[in-house]
């Protein structure tokens, strides 16, 4: 799918030499893809659907290599993550909700605690992924693969459709790839 490829063209429809570039580094050092073309193809479409999000073609290739790479060590696709961080934070890495939850995938602070060392800090790309994506493949595992009680246990909303419901909207809506 390179729908979103138009993203980066340049007047040829060609990606720019120097994203061209980035995504070769991003898709090199992306070792939770099967193949290199996997990694390509994915890469290339969901950087062109988080660019409204994440403006820095190295950051958002970054953020998504490390996001696959934690997604795919917590057997969660990619995509539902995406989707958990919209509407979480909206991709702010800095975002801290009224109830205190902090960054991409507002975590709250008393995971650190329970799971990490004290060096961990939730504004760290790859801890709040690591730690967002695991305590959603809990909640998966818990509730037996029910993704809208999983949801809701994520969001601490059991019983209350409204944030599931969402979160599939939006996965269905910007990054479902079926």
């Amino acid at each position: 799918m390179f729908a979103s490829a138009s993203a980066f063209a340049g007047p040829t429809g060609e990606p720019e030499p120097e994203l061209r570039a980035m995504l070769a580094k991003a898709i090199a050092a992306a070792d939770s893809f099967d193949d290199r073309y996997t990694a390509e193809v994915w890469l290339m479409d969901m950087s062109g659907r988080l660019k409204r999000y994440i403006k820095n073609d190295a950051e958002r290739l970054e953020f998504l290599r490390i996001l696959h790479r934690e997604a795919a060590q917590a057997r969660i696709p990619p995509e539902l993550a995406l989707a958990v961080i919209e509407t979480e934070s909206r991709f702010d890495r800095y975002a801290i909700s009224v109830a205190g939850a902090q960054g991409y995938m507002q975590i709250m602070p008393f995971w650190l605690r329970e799971i990490a060392g004290p060096d961990e800090n939730l504004f760290h790309t790859r801890t709040n992924l690591r730690m967002g994506c695991t305590i959603l493949r809990f909640y998966l595992d818990r509730e037996r693969g029910n993704l809208v009680n999983a949801l809701a246990r994520y969001n601490g909303s059991l019983g209350q459709p409204q944030y599931p419901d969402h979160v599939i909207k939006v996965l269905n809506k910007r990054w479902y790839r079926g």
